[in-house]
């Protein structure tokens, strides 16, 4: 018989800890307050922009579309092209310069409410809660044995997040394919195309982030909980717990003077950690898991109304203020710091030129490529030859007709048609000849230039590119 080692017990008589602990589920309460109307607010503005937008019409066309296939970015009025790249740079460095500026001055204001995993955190758990009830009914649920009663809720739930995951992921892909196409490639089963790939990828991670994983993303996954601490100071507006006024913690009644009992404004209710998402107790100090929500500003409020005590024992506040006992107006002087108005300044004068450069950027693209399969060539009448392609890039709604002319050195001649008509929002590659004289240029590499343009003169673009003389 084979004998299976068994390990001691210690002999305090418990069994030795595990190497890990188990993720606790967190059952966030519900709380109505200022900052959860700010909060819902934010989600109603989002998502109507998300879901609404790939709907829009512009013209004869879908008003925001970021067509991958045909390398074209239309948003309401602007067609951009792959040229355009630069607009993406400085929208990704005018993101980030905002991201520093709200951190500097109020702390992860972002995650609390704009960014999408909380936005479809709450979102899920409004669906949680009207089917399974609030806090202390989903958590009798989740530990009673299972029931028809909880197989029926728990899986009308889970229905009703696969519907809303699955709409978010069709919304997200109709911003880069046709969102009616798209719909019709589902109501008529067409299962092959990409997009409806990635319409099931990007539904079933919000099903899990949102669903599942939730403060999780927040803690462990998202890089921004890490390095928020070097955008962070002693005059970043932050959630905060007074200390000074709460100390020592304590149940009393509601008609008990807490200075007889030796006791501060916190009643130790508990609620500050019921209500936050990520299941952390702001009485412990500033923690990289505070998304900055203000749901426990919100509660703590409603308890000090009903205390008949002064509301603020949790606040959005900064560390020196808290330290000093500074005014409002006192802390509100120190948040408009050098940093935040080097910030500001910096963010406002990149969106200034971004705004600028759209405003005056010319509707017309043009790529020269010299045709590398005859670099020059002898044709008849004694003339010498160069060929090239150019890609002619409407960027209007309108079709243009463009006149090309070359110079840069003495007797060259266009040898093929200079009128080119481009259909709107499209390109065409053309191939133009270029001649000069026999012998009426030194051997090597010459400079020339090609001027497209229109007749009006609404758009002009001017290539460089170079005529090659044979030795």
């Amino acid at each position: 018989m084979k004998v299976i080692p068994v390990t001691p017990v210690p002999s305090g008589g418990h069994a030795p800890e595990a190497p890990y602990q188990a993720q606790k589920t967190i059952y966030p309460r519900q709380v109505t307050g200022v900052f959860a109307r700010w909060r819902w607010g934010m989600v109603v503005l989002t998502q109507l922009i998300f879901y609404g937008l790939p709907w829009l019409e512009w013209g004869q066309r879908q008003a925001v579309l970021f067509d991958l296939a045909a390398r074209r970015f239309y948003i309401f009025g602007l067609v951009l092209y792959p040229q355009d790249f630069i607009y993406l740079t400085g929208l990704l460095v005018a993101s980030a310069l905002s991201l520093f500026l709200f951190t500097a001055v109020a702390g992860r204001l972002w995650c609390g409410f704009a960014c999408p995993q909380t936005v479809y955190t709450e979102m899920f758990l409004w669906i949680e809660r009207k089917v399974e009830g609030e806090r202390i009914s989903r958590m009798r649920l989740d530990s009673a044995p299972m029931s028809l009663e909880k197989l029926v809720k728990k899986w009308f739930k889970h229905l009703l997040w696969i519907g809303l995951a699955m709409w978010t992921g069709f919304s997200f892909v109709g911003y880069f394919s046709p969102i009616r196409e798209l719909g019709m490639e589902f109501l008529q089963t067409r299962m092959g195309s990409w997009e409806v790939f990635w319409v099931f990828f990007y539904g079933f991670a919000t099903y899990g982030n949102a669903g599942f994983l939730r403060e999780q993303v927040c803690k462990y996954m998202c890089p921004y909980a890490r390095f928020q601490s070097a955008m962070f100071d002693k005059d970043t507006l932050i959630v905060s717990y007074d200390a000074a006024r709460g100390e020592p913690r304590g149940s009393r009644s509601r008609k008990a003077d807490p200075a007889a009992l030796s006791l501060g404004a916190c009643v130790d209710c508990s609620l500050c950690v019921q209500v936050c998402p990520t299941g952390i107790d702001i009485r412990d100090g500033l923690q990289y898991e505070c998304i900055g929500c203000a749901g426990c500003v919100d509660v703590c409020d409603t308890v000090m109304d009903k205390m008949n005590y002064p509301r603020g024992l949790i606040r959005f506040t900064t560390q020196n203020a808290l330290a000093q006992g500074w005014s409002p107006a006192q802390m509100w002087r120190r948040v408009l710091r050098p940093r935040v108005l080097l910030y500001g300044a910096v963010l406002a004068v990149l969106c200034a030129a971004l705004l600028w450069s759209l405003v005056a950027r010319t509707p017309l693209k043009v790529d020269v490529v010299r045709d590398r399969g005859a670099l020059s060539r002898l044709v008849a009448g004694g003339n010498l030859e160069n060929v090239y392609r150019l890609q002619v890039m409407n960027a209007t709604e309108q079709p243009q007709d463009y006149r090309v002319s070359v110079q840069g050195l003495p007797g060259l001649l266009l040898a093929s048609p200079a009128d080119v008509t481009v259909g709107p929002a499209e390109s065409r590659w053309v191939a133009v000849r270029l001649q000069i004289p026999d012998g009426s240029a030194a051997p090597g590499s010459h400079a020339i230039h090609f001027d497209i343009g229109t007749s009006s003169g609404d758009a002009h673009v001017s290539e460089k590119s170079v005529f090659l003389v044979p030795r």
